[in-house]
């Protein structure tokens, strides 16, 4: 969930958006350089995103997958996404380590995974759906997992020339990733 604070006429760069201090501990996106407040998760979400990471480590090194690691993405303007979770290769793993914040900006290589759970609310879905699939395709995401508590459904966009095709699963059938090969989960698992 958000809420933007920023107005138009206060537009900022990733730059910007870095640097940013209001001297409190609330976590923001960057939105088409606005300031958006990321709100707290309902715990449903957060059991979720639990759960999706306790057996992607069974699958992956465990410092690969993280959570609060935000990324510069394409957007009208500057935008930074704070994904619920998310897989890094080697490559953009080394590209982090040692640095002051966990960000990896638009010159650093893209993870290999990006997982949203979707909130409740019409502005959310579209987020996720929308904007974020097509920003996490322009950044050259391999996968895109959005996770939907709503509908029971985890959509599985998978990177192919420059664009995502997208797998809906629902019920008994495992997820059929080529990030994380080997992930067993069923959606019925993850909402159940």
């Amino acid at each position: 969930m958000s809420q933007a604070l920023s107005t138009e006429t206060q537009l900022l760069t990733f730059e910007d958006y870095l640097r940013h201090d209001d001297g409190t501990d609330t976590r923001y996106e960057l939105v088409n350089g606005v300031l958006v407040e990321m709100l707290p998760e309902s715990d449903e979400n957060l059991s979720i995103a639990r759960k999706l990471l306790l057996e992607l480590i069974r699958h992956l090194p465990p410092d690969w997958v993280v959570w609060g690691t935000e990324i510069e993405v394409t957007g009208r303007r500057a935008t930074g996404r704070i994904p619920d979770l998310l897989v890094h290769t080697e490559a953009s793993k080394v590209a982090v380590a040692g640095a002051t914040r966990a960000t990896i900006t638009r010159d650093m290589p893209p993870p290999a995974l990006v997982v949203e759970v979707v909130s409740p609310g019409q502005t959310n879905r579209e987020r996720d759906y929308r904007y974020k699939h097509t920003e996490y395709a322009a950044r050259g995401i391999a996968e895109y997992w959005i996770v939907d508590p709503e509908t029971r459904q985890v959509t599985l966009c998978l990177w192919v020339n420059g664009q995502y095709e997208d797998q809906v699963y629902s019920g008994a059938e495992p997820l059929r990733s080529t990030v994380v090969p080997g992930f067993g989960l069923t959606a019925t698992a993850i909402f159940g």
